[in-house]
């Protein structure tokens, strides 16, 4: 047969009509209709073998998470141990159903909140266990969260996140972790039940609560506000496990007033409490005490405190991790061939002026830039190959930055 007599044997076009004939055993077929057989293939078969895939996750145990917040996330031991419990649960409620255990026994989810002082490790907890998790996770911020007709973003922009997350497999979507941050931002202002509206408070802790509980929930996929036009995507929350985290300063106040001690030292049970460690006695009361509304508090059956970072703990967070600061700055002057070291007086030194700020882990990173300020400007693009930072120099750095503001 000749090539121009060559047809596709789907749908008959000749081959000068087409821009791609492939040849088989018997016959011929186009590019057109290749692309047609896919599309019916997709729809009939593809999301099912897309669903039984997106199953198929890797069951990680508790000290297996742990053991991957250990490289990153240095103490907090109480609180790591909780949140890999969490997950751990979560995925064998996830291979449970999908088992169709027989048992009758219907296992419900631990939501977890997180209680803890700013720069105590609590979002980059999140961020952590994030990298390593088989299902999809987001983060989000609970300050930004209004009631519906407000300004600002309603409680369903927190699924729709979750969704992004998921390439908009809704099915997946609805096996994921949501991690809302600043949770007690949304804290309603007193202990007594608004009378008025309370917007960006109470309003938003009600309006959670079928999230958290599990419903069906209508879904904007690209947030309702800009985009009113767009069709909704339900979503079920039944099986969608909710960490929260938040600072909630003011506590320690709080705790004291219930343990009946002054804020100097707390007796519990024969023990002596410092006021430091007094967020680690934290119960759902203090919560309901800080402004949570019961019913939300009731839909967090985990409750875990991070613990105030001690210096020696600073100390292990500027070098130990893998993406610890020393490491990060050292990474960064080497893009400029340049070769940048710490002696141990300088990390010592860094580590007590993060104590005097009291903003844990986050106030190191101020601090080095401080100290490092001046060597990014000058050094990019000189002579200067080494750098090395003594606490001389570091004390000199932060000493200029006074003079400098004054």
């Amino acid at each position: 047969m000749a090539d121009n007599d060559l047809q596709c044997s789907f749908c008959g076009r000749p081959k000068a009509d087409v821009d791609i004939l492939i040849a088989g055993a018997t016959g011929h077929i186009c590019e057109r209709c290749v692309d047609q057989a896919q599309a019916i293939v997709a729809e009939e078969g593809g999301a099912q073998a897309e669903a039984q895939s997106s199953i198929d996750f890797t069951l990680r145990r508790p000290a297996e998470i742990k053991a991957h917040l250990d490289e990153f996330v240095i103490g907090q031991d109480a609180a790591k141990r909780t949140l890999s419990v969490a997950v751990y649960n979560h995925y064998k409620r996830l291979t449970h159903e999908h088992a169709g255990d027989e048992s009758g026994i219907e296992l419900d989810k631990s939501n977890v909140i997180l209680v803890g002082e700013t720069g105590t490790g609590k979002t980059l907890l999140a961020k952590t266990i994030a990298r390593m998790l088989d299902v999809p996770f987001c983060i989000a911020d609970a300050t930004v969260l209004t009631e519906a007709g407000y300004v600002g973003e309603d409680v369903e922009s927190v699924l729709s996140r979750l969704l992004q997350a998921a390439d908009y497999d809704v099915e997946a979507a609805e096996r994921g972790i949501v991690f809302i941050d600043e949770i007690d931002k949304i804290a309603r202002k007193s202990d007594n039940p608004s009378i008025t509206r309370d917007v960006s408070g109470e309003g938003v802790q009600q309006a959670l609560l079928k999230l958290l509980e599990g419903t069906d929930v209508q879904v904007p996929p690209q947030g309702g506000r800009k985009h009113p036009e767009q069709k909704l995507i339900t979503v079920n929350t039944a099986n969608i496990l909710f960490v929260c985290g938040g600072a909630f300063a003011g506590m320690e106040k709080i705790v004291a007033r219930r343990l009946r001690q002054s804020t100097i030292g707390y007796a519990n049970q024969g023990m002596t409490v410092e006021d430091s460690e007094a967020l680690a006695y934290v119960d759902p009361s203090d919560l309901r005490a800080f402004g949570l509304i019961p019913e939300l508090i009731g839909r967090f059956p985990v409750l875990t405190a991070l613990r105030p970072l001690k210096r020696d703990t600073l100390r292990r967070i500027l070098t130990e991790p893998k993406n610890a600061l020393v490491r990060q700055y050292v990474h960064i002057f080497a893009m400029d061939d340049i070769k940048l070291s710490f002696d141990s007086g300088a990390l010592d030194l860094i580590v007590d002026h993060a104590v005097e700020r009291k903003l844990g882990a986050r106030g190191l990173r101020g601090i080095c830039e401080v100290i490092l300020r001046n060597a990014m400007f000058d050094l990019p693009g000189s002579d200067t190959k080494t750098l090395k930072v003594t606490a001389k120099y570091a004390q000199s750095q932060l000493d200029a930055q006074h003079q400098q503001a004054s």
